[in-house]
């Protein structure tokens, strides 16, 4: 179980590396007031409008991998916290704290030389 959480978490990883890569890339709504004066759109790779089209289905493709990676990830931990046993709690705000030992103030200690 632990290893396809281990690959979700990297293919979560790489799909959002790259979700943010392809978002740096694409041009804005204001980069066709430039194109139209002549800023050389219309030499790239894709042609004028294949880049658009080709970068933002390449985005909304590793946006759905990694939303699906998101909820499997969730899906698997809420299977895994129900796997374990009942004593233990549920939750974290279930679990008992640990006792902290108590330090004395100078107003709670004893008096060394005091007679009653």
């Amino acid at each position: 179980m632990h290893i396809w959480m281990n690959l979700l978490v990297v293919l979560q990883m790489v799909a959002a590396i790259v979700m943010i890569g392809l978002v740096l890339v694409q041009h804005g709504k204001g980069a066709d007031m430039g194109a139209s004066f002549g800023s050389g759109a219309s030499g790239s790779l894709f042609g004028a409008t294949g880049s658009a089209s080709f970068l933002s289905r390449t985005t909304a493709v590793c946006a759905t991998v990694f939303f699906l990676a998101t909820l499997g990830l969730a899906f698997m931990s809420n299977s895994v916290s129900r796997a374990q046993p009942a004593d233990t709690g549920s939750s974290v705000l279930e679990k008992a704290a640990p006792a902290v030992p108590q330090i004395p103030t100078a107003g709670q200690m004893p008096a060394s030389g005091a007679s009653n």
